[in-house]
């Protein structure tokens, strides 16, 4: 029996010239396979294990974590698609992405959000950046900041992953 393990993606260099659009979008893509990287190798069980306790964490969570948020703020809340739901989180279940992993499927969480990267890209595609929407605190926000706030949020929850990921195999990097 094989045993299933993350997959390795294709992670292209940032872009370091160009329009903005062509940055915000190269820096995002960076840091969505900067995640990816970090759990490739790896089993469902390595991807469920937790930091160091008492914390949960873990790289699935982050996973599951970020596939919420891609969905929320590009195609839920900037693009305004009403028939997208939460997948791991609900109002009884806010926190579900990151605490419900011990009986999740890696592979079709991974596999999820791979796909939700497109959706999201495609949904704001045709939205200038000035685009702005009614948080749910009701101020405006554009399109933007949402690219700023998704590529504050990769690098800091990457900086999680690389913890986590020494923690179980010892593997560090960029």
């Amino acid at each position: 029996m094989t045993t299933w393990t993350a997959p390795s993606p294709k992670r292209e260099n940032e872009p370091s010239t160009g329009p903005e659009r062509q940055m915000l979008q190269g820096w995002l893509d960076w840091h969505r396979q900067t995640l990816l990287t970090k759990c490739a190798g790896l089993t469902a069980e390595q991807l469920k294990t937790a930091s160091t306790e008492p914390s949960n964490l873990t790289l699935l969570g982050l996973v599951r974590h970020m596939t919420e948020v891609e969905r929320s703020w590009f195609r839920v809340r900037a693009a305004g698609q009403t028939e997208s739901d939460d997948l791991y989180c609900s109002e009884d279940n806010p926190d579900g992405d990151f605490d419900d992993v011990a009986d999740a499927d890696a592979e079709a969480n991974l596999a999820a959000f791979r796909a939700e990267l497109p959706e999201a890209d495609r949904a704001v595609a045709d939205l200038p950046l000035e685009h702005e929407f009614i948080s749910r605190r009701g101020h405006a926000i554009s399109l933007r900041w949402v690219y700023l706030h998704m590529i504050e949020e990769y690098a800091r929850h990457n900086g999680h992953a690389d913890l986590i990921r020494e923690r179980i195999d010892g593997a560090t990097g960029d």
